[in-house]
């Protein structure tokens, strides 16, 4: 499994995240091309190196025609920034951008998505973040979410961070997202409604039920987009999880802090978390969750429609599926089951209830059996595809398609679906030797 650790010593922001995904490789050119889907003229990134207390980090500046100074940073040096309120608002009365509302950035990325500008899991992701930032904002101001203004999340620059950061975790492949406690930093900030203490509002309520760490450093460090992407994304707060690093991307904050290196540091690897010692020594016992509830009296329709929502979850589950089931008075009906990691239950569950008609919700821990795998890249006569490779316990490969890969490449070409996986499959025998680290 793939996973990527958050190492927030300095807190985190969205500039600060995508910065860090451009600098673990996700290339330039792919971000602005995702940027330049959501039709926004103008629209998009630069970047450079930077040094933050003598250690090496990438820094972006997002450029839009309207934005006459390229970016009101996050963790700017004369702290113009100030909170979601205040920047997005300066921001946009000064250069005549409106506010936005949820329903506004749902439409913008929507449109992007069925224009192919955006993957299914870009779209998913990215829609979830802003969805929990407006939920906290929201809940702050005693509106409905659908009433909130989008002041910082709002601004042209937030918008590019937030969906640059899904399209760039998506690019990854990254499939488990872990923390270390995030440093908030202290004092006061400036917002829209007045001078507040640091953490802010919506920042202090998206950090809710998360281990944040205290620092002594006076300015704001944790922004309420860098709490919205670990509020959505993270599975697991506390140490390095085991796992064979692979990289290492440093995103950098606008100032240059006198007591520590104003870094977030992001980091990759492959990751099985082990319960137990595989008998054939080739694969690894995981310990994962089963959910799951009858159902007989849901549509079809709403049932199916339960399903899109529990795949869209961020963290998606491993797995989710339906059986039909005979039930008391001969009524047919359905079991719905997910598979998931311990630490996603709770939303699963809040799902199910908040979905479904079910009044109860069984749940058990099961095991299963991982094999060693790599996500790789193989070409075709049509392009590249992305798979996975996965390890037998004989030694050999076995080579999957990534269905979203498979699906882009033959709308592009023209090419029956079935005929690029047997291209994968052929490419796979012709090769030979250890899989390529993903």
């Amino acid at each position: 499994m793939k996973i990527a650790h958050f190492d927030c010593f300095s807190g985190i922001s969205g500039d600060m995240t995508l910065a860090a995904l451009l600098d673990l490789g996700v290339p330039l050119e792919y971000l602005n091309a995702v940027l330049a889907s959501l039709d926004i003229p103008g629209l998009a990134l630069t970047v450079e190196e930077v040094r933050r207390k003598g250690f090496r980090a990438k820094k972006i500046t997002v450029i839009h025609p309207r934005v006459h100074d390229h970016r009101h940073h996050e963790h700017k040096p004369d702290h113009e920034h100030k909170h979601h309120g205040d920047r997005g608002e300066k921001h946009e009365k000064k250069h005549g951008e409106k506010h936005r509302h949820l329903s506004d950035i749902r439409a913008l990325i929507e449109r992007a998505h069925a224009n192919s500008g955006l993957t299914e899991r870009t779209r998913s992701l990215a829609l979830a973040i802003f969805t929990r930032i407006a939920e906290a904002e929201a809940r702050v101001h005693g509106c409905d979410i659908e009433q909130v203004h989008f002041h910082e999340v709002g601004a042209i620059d937030s918008i590019a961070d937030i969906i640059g950061c899904a399209a760039g975790f998506d690019y990854l492949g990254i499939e488990r997202f872990t923390s270390g406690p995030p440093a908030t930093g202290t004092g006061t900030v400036t917002i829209a409604h007045g001078e507040c203490p640091i953490p802010a509002p919506a920042t202090a309520l998206l950090l809710k039920d998360i281990p944040i760490h205290a620092t002594a450093i006076p300015f704001e460090l944790t922004t309420p987009t860098g709490a919205g992407i670990l509020k959505t994304l993270v599975s697991g707060f506390g140490s390095f999880p085991p796992m064979r690093l692979d990289a290492i991307g440093c995103g950098a904050g606008g100032r240059d802090l006198e007591q520590q290196a104003n870094i977030l540091r992001i980091l990759v690897g492959e990751t099985a978390e082990t319960t137990a010692s595989s008998e054939s020594g080739n694969g690894e016992k995981h310990g994962v969750w089963v959910l799951e509830t009858n159902l007989d009296d849901m549509s079809g329709e709403s049932v199916g429609y339960v399903v899109e929502r529990l795949w869209k979850l961020a963290p998606r589950p491993l797995d989710v599926w339906t059986t039909p089931i005979q039930m008391k008075k001969n009524r047919p009906g359905v079991t719905l089951s997910v598979l998931c990691e311990a630490d996603h239950r709770e939303a699963v569950e809040h799902l199910l209830f908040m979905e479904t008609t079910t009044l109860g919700i069984r749940r058990h821990p099961v095991a299963r059996t991982v094999l060693e795998r790599t996500t790789d890249t193989v070409r075709t006569a049509w392009g590249e595809l992305r798979v996975k490779r996965a390890v037998l316990p004989d030694g050999s490969h076995r080579i999957s398609p990534e269905y979203e890969s498979a699906r882009e490449l033959a709308e592009r070409s023209g090419i029956p679906l079935h005929v690029l996986y047997d291209s994968a499959g052929h490419d796979s025998i012709l090769r030979s030797g250890k899989p390529e680290p993903s």
